[in-house]
């Protein structure tokens, strides 16, 4: 991967979605350690502020959907959320704990080649911009916080939360991050200019319908992540129209299919 995003090929980059999410449970160490295995170019995750204050990799609001338990994430602290198995719940059948940000940035900065981190905020919660705020401690903490540019950045902040992306702006310029959403607002670029995001981050269905948008995107000097791309006619048309990074659940078959793609 070069430090500009674009694969060496030349082709889009290959971001892997709450990690080899296809495969293995969303969000897990497995998951993240299969995508890796298989040459994604960058992992995406979500994260949560818990009651005690730990930023965790959960996507929704509770833990009903993946895991064993029951409960709202951020009225639970992170040693409740660890009693809970967050893997046997996928066809793969495998357990695990809770993940947090802090484990999974030690993996991608441990790795033994440069992959870019993708982390989204959620919102609205209820601790509104503390989430940001907890975030940018830590990637200052593993220092990863203040990039000498976006270009030669570790991590990405994205949010469908044009606020939350101002926050992240205002307080590391140089900090990459990508405003993600399929509103006219965004597909106009006046939102992702307003909060000075570095890239846009529109639905792989939105593309489809404004395959302009890559070119009006980069014409205002932004690159696009497009979610969640697992056909191969959607990779092909990502890699047609220039998209600079394209999250998938499957990294390994887009790799496969992106070698054929002219």
């Amino acid at each position: 991967m070069s430090p500009s995003g674009i694969s060496r090929s030349g082709k889009p980059a290959v971001v892997a979605h709450r990690g080899a999410s296809g495969e293995l449970a969303e969000h897990t160490l497995a998951a993240y350690d299969l995508a890796l295995s298989q040459g994604a170019d960058g992992l995406e995750c979500d994260v949560r502020l818990t009651a005690d204050e730990e930023l965790v990799c959960v996507h929704d609001r509770t833990i009903d959907r993946t895991s064993d338990g029951v409960g709202v994430v951020s009225e639970m602290t992170l040693s409740q959320l660890q009693e809970h198995d967050f893997g046997s719940w996928h066809s793969s059948g495998k357990p695990a704990s809770v993940l947090t940000l802090r484990e999974l940035l030690t993996m991608t900065l441990d790795w033994h080649r440069p992959v870019r981190l993708f982390i989204e905020t959620k919102h609205p919660v209820r601790v509104g911009s503390l989430v940001e705020l907890k975030l940018m401690e830590l990637l200052r903490e593993f220092g990863v916080g203040s990039p000498p540019s976006a270009d030669h950045s570790r991590a990405v902040v994205i949010s469908f939360s044009a606020a939350g992306v101002w926050r992240v702006r205002r307080t590391a310029p140089m900090l990459p991050t990508i405003l993600l959403g399929d509103t006219a607002r965004l597909i106009g670029g006046t939102a992702a200019t307003a909060v000075g995001a570095t890239g846009v981050g529109p639905s792989i269905e939105t593309l489809r319908l404004h395959p302009d948008l890559v070119d009006r995107a980069a014409a205002a000097g932004r690159v696009t992540y497009v979610w969640t791309v697992d056909s191969q006619e959607d990779v092909q048309l990502c890699a047609d129209l220039g998209v600079r990074w394209l999250a998938t659940n499957y990294p390994a078959k887009v790799r496969d299919w992106l070698v054929t793609v002219d």
